[in-house]
């Protein structure tokens, strides 16, 4: 029995899906500010860049703020994972987009994870954020382009 259960969750991961027929990546979610702990935070960026490189998945983080928000979209720009496109857009200015490393989308999404909740506030400039700051992985085809 115990076999079988290894056997079909060995199946699942080289088909790209869990046991329960949902995409590894497909949790990969959480909200700014979290309660979770500073390793629990890189242990989601770490999971996130490996789906990045080996999926067709992109990373969003779409940050609220009182009048304004922002999304940053992160996607696979080559087959190894070292490079990615990074797309910024902002209610104001419109969209931005540019190929930064590995390592630099590793750093920005530990740091814009890692927010506490004053944070959060004093960067609106007003008190309070309009809503949580939001980070998911979903396929590219979901994702909002200019």
């Amino acid at each position: 029995m115990a076999s079988e259960r290894r056997s079909k969750s060995r199946a699942a991961h080289q088909a790209g899906t869990t046991t329960d027929g949902e995409a590894p990546w497909a949790d990969l979610e959480m909200t700014v500010p979290t309660d979770r702990d500073h390793a629990s935070v890189i242990a989601l960026v770490e999971c996130a860049l490996v789906e990045l490189t080996h999926e067709t998945v992109g990373a969003v983080f779409i940050s609220r703020q009182v009048g304004r928000s922002t999304r940053t979209q992160y996607v696979a720009a080559d087959d190894v994972g070292e490079q990615f496109q990074k797309r910024y857009f902002d209610d104001r200015q419109g969209w931005y987009e540019t190929t930064i490393p590995r390592r630099a989308v590793r750093d920005e999404l530990i740091t814009q994870l890692s927010r506490s909740a004053s944070t959060a506030a004093e960067r609106s400039g007003e008190g309070a954020a309009s809503g949580p700051d939001i980070f998911v992985v979903k396929p590219v085809r979901e994702l909002r382009t200019p």
